[in-house]
């Protein structure tokens, strides 16, 4: 009865995923002009995208490095290459299997079969990658926020870049006190994980900026890429599959704020979002060689 109930809950959560993922598209594509994004689309210039996917991959090897230092926390030693390949499948079920287990969920059950670490430790070590990932996000956002000619909807009694700059510096030492209480055992290697999410995020930025020269964008590239980060945030909320139509939600109603072109930033969402499905498809085939020989593998 329970196993049913769990099936009903999750076939009613990817249908709530699929509802809301095609709503958020069809507001998109009321609210920019499709002739000039078709136009935009036919212009791209496809040498810019070879590094964006370079550097797309590039980032994903940094946070899959970041990983594999919380699995060390928790005595948990297995390969760069076997932590690598279990990412892309991560990213594989994340993206493309969203109604069933996730992708931290797979590898937290191959890992505790084959390696016998607990899962709640594997569970603690996935939950704070994911928030490693969204404290350098949002580090670089408020970093951005700074040079950027925002129009900001609100007036403060206190200058906002001083409040941005407070913020900012908060941000780590926050995320180290969140560690002492709620994630202790992975202390040690907090310099080291931080500067792997940097480095994954910041290679991130730079796979925006060349799908930016790629769709022929010149100026206010600074624009673009904070509103990236932004959607970055949206996109990680369970709320569409993959993100799709949250991302481009966001660059449609930020464009008023940030000065950005909103057929240019619907074409470059979807471009990272193509990017990122290509990177995850790598992990299907490493799924079907798991499956055939998962004990050997691990």
């Amino acid at each position: 009865m329970e196993k049913k109930a769990s099936t009903l809950g999750k076939k009613l959560k990817t249908g709530l995923k699929l509802l809301l993922t095609g709503l958020a598209i069809f507001l998109v594509f009321r609210k920019i002009d499709t002739e000039e994004l078709w136009l935009i689309t036919k212009s791209i210039h496809w040498f810019w995208l070879v590094p964006a996917i370079i550097l797309f991959v590039m980032s994903k090897v940094f946070t899959a490095l970041r990983l594999n230092l919380y699995f060390r926390n928790i005595g948990l030693n297995i390969s760069e290459k076997l932590n690598f390949r279990l990412y892309l499948v991560g990213m594989f079920y994340n993206l493309f299997l969203p109604g069933g287990i996730g992708g931290d969920g797979y590898k937290i059950y191959l890992l505790n079969k084959n390696y016998k670490t607990s899962v709640k430790s594997l569970i603690q070590a996935s939950l704070l990658d994911r928030l490693g990932g969204l404290v350098a996000i949002v580090f670089l956002l408020l970093i951005l926020v700074l040079p950027v000619d925002l129009v900001l909807p609100f007036e403060s009694q206190v200058p906002w870049e001083v409040l941005i700059v407070i913020a900012s510096v908060l941000v780590f030492p926050s995320f180290w006190l969140v560690q002492k209480l709620f994630f202790k055992p992975f202390l040690p290697s907090f310099l080291k994980s931080n500067s792997w999410s940097m480095l994954g995020q910041i290679s991130q930025l730079v796979c925006a900026l060349f799908i930016l020269l790629a769709l022929g964008v010149e100026t206010n590239f600074l624009a673009y890429q904070l509103v990236f980060l932004l959607s970055s945030i949206v996109a990680v909320l369970p709320l569409t599959i993959g993100g799709v139509g949250a991302r481009e939600l966001v660059f449609i109603y930020a464009h008023t704020y940030a000065g950005i072109n909103e057929a240019t930033a619907v074409a470059f969402s979807l471009i990272f979002f193509l990017i990122t499905a290509l990177v995850s498809l790598t992990g299907a085939m490493i799924k079907v060689e798991f499956d055939k020989k998962v004990e050997s593998e691990l």
